[in-house]
């Protein structure tokens, strides 16, 4: 009786803490949605099968749901491939296509016709065909006395195997297996890329970042989060590469847009491609991550955005060459401050401590699990422990030294590529000669210069330190700004025709002996020792933690899990709901425009708030049959769905698959969201779909992509 208690006792609080208690959390497969999930949605209004969300043989929801360019999601809207996403997710197409004399950042574009809409060859969306369970496959080549290196080995192996068989010959498609519950269990997806994708609509800047840094992730927000692309196929309607002969594809789903809006309490479902939780992950996994990976970003992006905005200030040619790694960098680095912040308000560790002693209870009473996971919560304790120097230091390492200044980056990008095929060498070399174009050696000498400091500063333990170093103190006495220009001045890389002459195996160029050719082995060979010296560690952590995973859902065997996010196609589903932050708190579940006008107020003290007087014209009052009936136009609105970092640019869709609205950001106070879902706060920030259409409408004068809509 008292170890029934015991598990039962564990049991519930294990479901309050990691299980969908509650129907608004989960990202789910679509593929595996349980009968206890479907009837959930049912009774908070969903119209819609599960057949018609998700079928493998005939057309779907899902086919209206696109990856759009592997980092955000999208959604197709018309019959001829027009695709509605969000503004920060068009952001680098968008910049690229910008110039001091046409700067569509500033003042947005809007496409004529078909031949005016501008093809981005770095672009591409992709749509799932078929998702399907080879856990049983891929397991039946591990064994138990694999180490992690190993096991990787094989289960790539495998996975490389598996993805062939499925794709056959068919050169259209594209095969990913990807692990799900910490590597528990392993999922076949098969996608069809489409690559020839067209910026056809966006908003000005103004509008489209409207709040800007000091909004992101906050609420309330009055942002026009969107923008809008196409997608071309050839004359079978299928994937190519960009031609002028391309045509519209001829979707085999799209979504209807609805214009009667919502109300609270209403059923909302989003579909898109969330990147990364980490729900399952331990309270030493959670105490590192804030020591680590976020105290990294928060202390060096600070730095390096100081440096940027300097520069962005003074024309308007560096502003758009650095517009979109800025917006970049900015998004996680104010999401690091955030989440640290609100794991700390909410008592995150705390909860996952509660959780993992109920866990302890539960092992002990069972002898069977005692010998599966009775090691499990130890070893996890003292690895983490362990390697917790060397995590911090390659945490600033990654992000001072190895991710802010871009030309070292890049020449270790073309060092890698000499040991890949010939097709990924050429992909990389592309990218890394188009990455020129939007880069200055001016501001990149003194970010190189800046992080060499900061970095020795903040992690002084010599052990961490590339050659560099030595090379700085003994031929440069220490000055990092001396050292850095004489690299750029005697370096072949400083312009892109360095990279073309290595590229042509050029004998004249003696890579060997280039200045930042040193720099980057120098940085790479530390970086691969780091690595290494906590490889024991690492190995411990990951295989633990996966068990943890394990333990939980074997402890709550009858219920429903959903994996971790990590890049396939999920849905979410709750309703449109308000919140209260604070005692005396309440925000309202939508705003309107009558704050873009009180935000706007203070555009001249706040540049993040200042709309151009043509574009504030728009907000005059006569919104026609996108108003809200009461003299006003909502603007963005919140649902308890479940997204994270990759759902911006998801559909936001009411009980019968109509579109309302584009998933575009979380909110302030559930930051943590990537660790634990917390229903009383937790929202998801979309941006009312009756303000894009709008905006499309009466700001450049789209009617023609109106009336492709199907409108409700």
């Amino acid at each position: 009786m008292k170890k029934a208690m015991t598990k039962l006792l564990a049991g519930v609080f294990c479901s309050l803490m990691l299980v969908p208690a509650y129907a608004d959390e989960g990202m789910w497969v679509l593929s595996m949605l349980s009968k206890r999930s479907q009837k959930q949605m049912k009774e908070l209004g969903l119209k819609l099968s599960a057949k018609e969300l998700y079928s493998a043989d005939g057309p779907s929801f899902k086919d209206a749901i696109v990856s759009f360019g592997g980092f955000c999601s999208g959604v197709v809207v018309s019959p001829d491939g027009l695709v509605f996403t969000n503004h920060h997710c068009g952001y680098g197409s968008i910049q690229e296509h910008s110039t001091p004399e046409h700067d569509y950042l500033k003042n947005g574009f809007v496409a004529r016709s078909f031949e005016e809409e501008l093809p981005n060859p770095d672009l591409r969306v992709s749509f799932l065909i078929r998702t399907e369970d080879v856990t049983e496959r891929v397991e039946s080549a591990l064994t138990d006395d694999m180490g992690l290196a190993r096991r990787r080995e094989v289960v790539d192996s495998v996975a490389r195997v598996i993805e062939t068989e499925a794709v056959g010959d068919n050169k259209l498609l594209r095969a990913e297996v990807a692990s799900y519950y910490q590597g528990n269990e392993y999922y076949l997806s098969v996608y069809k890329d489409y690559k020839d994708v067209r910026l056809v609509y966006a908003p000005p800047s103004s509008l489209g970042k409207f709040g800007g840094d000091t909004d992101n992730w906050m609420w309330p927000r009055h942002t026009c989060d969107f923008s809008v692309f196409r997608i071309y196929a050839d004359a079978n309607n299928e994937p190519a590469e960009y031609s002028p002969e391309n045509r519209p594809y001829k979707a085999s789903a799209y979504a209807p847009v609805s214009l009667k809006g919502y109300e609270e309490g209403d059923f909302c479902m989003t579909m898109g491609y969330p990147g990364s939780t980490n729900r399952y992950l331990s309270s030493f996994g959670v105490d590192e991550r804030m020591k680590t990976d976020n105290a990294a970003r928060i202390q060096i992006r600070g730095i390096k955005q100081d440096i940027w905005t300097k520069y962005m200030d003074r024309d308007d040619a560096t502003r758009i060459k650095y517009a979109s790694k800025f917006a970049q960098s900015s998004n996680y680095w104010k999401n690091s401050i955030g989440m640290n912040q609100s794991i700390t308000d909410l008592g995150v560790i705390g909860q996952k401590q509660d959780l993992e002693r109920r866990l302890r209870t539960w092992i002990e009473g069972h002898a069977d699990m005692q010998k599966k996971y009775g090691t499990m919560l130890p070893a996890l304790e003292k690895a983490y422990r362990s390697r917790f120097d060397a995590a911090r230091a390659r945490s600033f390492y990654e992000e001072a030294l190895l991710g802010s200044a871009e030309l070292p980056e890049l020449v270790a990008g073309l060092l890698n590529a000499q040991a890949m095929d010939d097709a990924t060498r050429q992909r990389i070399a592309a990218r890394i000669e188009g990455a020129y174009a939007d880069m200055d050696l001016t501001i990149d000498k003194e970010v190189l210069a800046t992080m060499l400091k900061t970095y020795a500063e903040i992690v002084p333990d010599e052990r961490f330190h590339p050659s560099v170093y030595q090379v700085i103190n003994e031929r440069c006495k220490g000055d990092y700004r001396a050292f850095v220009d004489s690299v750029y001045a005697h370096t072949a890389f400083a312009t892109v025709d360095g990279v073309k002459r290595f590229l042509q195996n050029d004998t004249t160029l003696h890579a060997e002996k280039d200045p930042m050719v040193g720099v980057a082995v120098s940085l790479m060979n530390t970086y691969s020792t780091m690595v290494a010296g906590s490889q024991q560690d690492d190995e411990t952590i990951a295989l633990n933690e996966s068990k943890l995973c394990d333990a939980l859902r074997e402890m709550e065997i009858d219920r429903d899990f959903y994996p971790d996010a990590n890049s396939t196609l999920r849905m979410s589903y709750g309703v449109i709901k308000s919140y209260d932050p604070l005692d005396a708190v309440h925000y309202n579940y939508y705003t309107t425009t009558k704050g873009v006008l009180e935000k706007a107020r203070k555009g001249a003290e706040n540049s993040d708030y200042y709309i151009q007087p043509e574009v504030l014209k728009l907000f005059g009052g006569n919104y026609g049959r996108y108003g809200n009936g009461q003299g006003d136009m909502n603007t963005c609105f919140l649902s308890t769905n479940d997204i994270t970092g990759g759902n911006s640019g998801s559909g936001m869709f009411n009980g019968r698959g109509e579109l309302i609205g584009l998933a575009f950001d979380g909110n302030w106070e559930a930051m943590s969201g990537d660790l634990v879902f917390s229903p009383k706060l937790q929202r998801c920030i979309g941006v009312d779909i009756r303000y894009v259409l709008y905006v499309i409408e009466n700001y450049g004068h789209a009617d023609r992509l109106i009336k492709e809509l199907e409108l409700k």
